[in-house]
């Protein structure tokens, strides 16, 4: 699993995977008296990287920190995998918070680090995986949202200016169709994990508090005018228009960044960490890493586009840790030292760290990068809380799979029945949790 979700205070639908009694109180050991010493294990999503560059880093940390081991271990199944793990005490030491963990089950799970007022002085949107004041986990990079496009079939097929209207999008990806032979965009169905990119981008609104005066505030989310209306209204266009793969239940997601690297394919949605992995792709199928381009989300609020930016997975420490010292240790030198972000095309989890070559597409375009406001007190949980009342996985898949299924007519309905049924099961959700 060598992708990057990004990764926002919510729960999907697999939090009943985690028992609330799974863990009780914390272990004591060598973190507790401040030593920076023991057996290290570290769990991570990046299995393409834990036996080369991953290697590299347990030379570099082991080499400051000479009274620790390093152990990693690598999940395929990220998500799945962790939240059969959490219902033991043995989930390794540092692990990424899984999004099934809703904010108010933190302190059940991982180690505070900090306040949200102290940990802000150095990374960027701790909030987003606090409770109570509480900062309980550290970006590994921060990401920013837009679609990954190959500029040779773009400009094959004759268009000169980026897309600022959903409309112009499909104006742009029917221009492919009819004028190469690329396939216009690739839905990644079959992995299923890349559809739930598309939830990333509500940043496009240009409005910091949007998720805290909408999506959770509002009965009717899919609306037209709404962002989930726009995007997955966006999303349903291109696969009922044909613009998409022939067929999407054979869809791979490795295959995928060759075929956008050697322009089979010509556009993507995912989060801004994909980039360097399909300018690797287009590398090492003899073709250019500058082939490879980033836009924003076609959608522009007086002119200007605007994107989101939100931390990737959280690194934590598992509240049962006998290596507490360090594993914190870990976690700084991993945002401080490591290089990961900068190497992965990210923004530094570091207030004053370096900007990335990557994103120059978006400076070109004058795109604001908008950091969405953490929720309202008392409201931390809230729109997890309807989501999961709802069962539609926002921050998942599986109802944008059903999406796509109805948009190819391989699913009963259209457009507007589907997105009426979304919008009368959210709002029976919000009024059950409001009872």
């Amino acid at each position: 699993m060598n992708h990057k979700h990004h990764a926002r205070g919510a729960a999907l639908l697999a939090a009943g995977a985690l028992a609330l009694t799974a863990c009780s109180a914390p272990a004591s050991g060598g973190g507790e008296d401040g030593e920076i010493a023991g057996e290290l294990t570290v769990i991570t999503q990046r299995t393409d990287l834990v036996d080369t560059v991953f290697q590299d880093y347990k030379a570099e940390f082991e080499k400051k920190y000479p009274e620790v081991t390093v152990n990693f271990e690598a999940m395929t199944d990220y998500e799945g995998e962790i939240a059969v793990r959490m219902n033991t005490k043995d989930y390794g030491d540092v692990l990424l918070i899984p999004n099934s963990v809703k904010p108010d089950q933190f302190a059940t799970f991982f180690e505070p680090l900090g306040s949200v007022d102290e940990m802000a002085e150095e990374y960027r949107l701790v909030d987003e995986k606090a409770y109570d004041g509480q900062v309980y986990g550290v970006s590994i990079t921060v990401n920013t949202q837009g679609l990954v496009y190959n500029k040779k079939v773009w400009e094959e097929a004759g268009i000169t200016d980026l897309p600022t209207t959903p409309d112009e999008f499909l104006d742009d990806l029917r221009a492919i169709d009819e004028q190469t032979e690329a396939i216009p965009y690739y839905t990644n169905y079959a992995d299923g994990w890349p559809l739930s990119q598309w939830d990333g981008n509500r940043g496009a609104m240009g409005d910091p508090a949007y998720q805290n005066t909408h999506v959770a505030h509002s009965d009717t989310p899919w609306a037209e005018d709404e962002w989930h209306g726009i995007s997955d209204g966006l999303l349903f266009d291109v696969v009922a228009e044909g613009l998409t793969e022939q067929d999407p239940t054979t869809t791979n997601w490795e295959e995928s960044k060759t075929l956008l690297g050697t322009g089979e394919v010509a556009t993507m949605l995912l989060g801004s960490w994909a980039i360097t992995q399909m300018q690797q792709a287009a590398e090492d199928a003899g073709g250019s890493a500058e082939d490879i381009g980033y836009m924003p989300f076609p959608y522009q609020v007086d002119g200007t586009f605007h994107a989101q930016i939100a931390g990737d997975y959280k690194n934590a420490i598992n509240v049962n840790s006998d290596n507490k010292a360090a594993a914190r240790a870990w976690i700084d030198w991993f945002a401080q030292e490591s290089g990961y972000a900068y190497d992965e095309g990210g923004i530094s989890p570091l207030v004053d760290g370096p900007q990335p070559e990557t994103l120059g597409d978006f400076e070109e375009a004058g795109v604001e990068y908008v950091e969405m406001e953490p929720a309202t007190a008392g409201e931390e949980s809230l729109e997890a809380d309807v989501v999961e009342a709802s069962e539609i996985d926002l921050y998942g898949q599986i109802y944008r799979q059903e999406l796509v299924d109805v948009a190819r007519g391989a699913a009963d309905g259209d457009k507007e029945s589907f997105f009426a049924d979304l919008n009368t099961r959210w709002a029976e959700a919000r009024a059950s949790i409001a009872e």
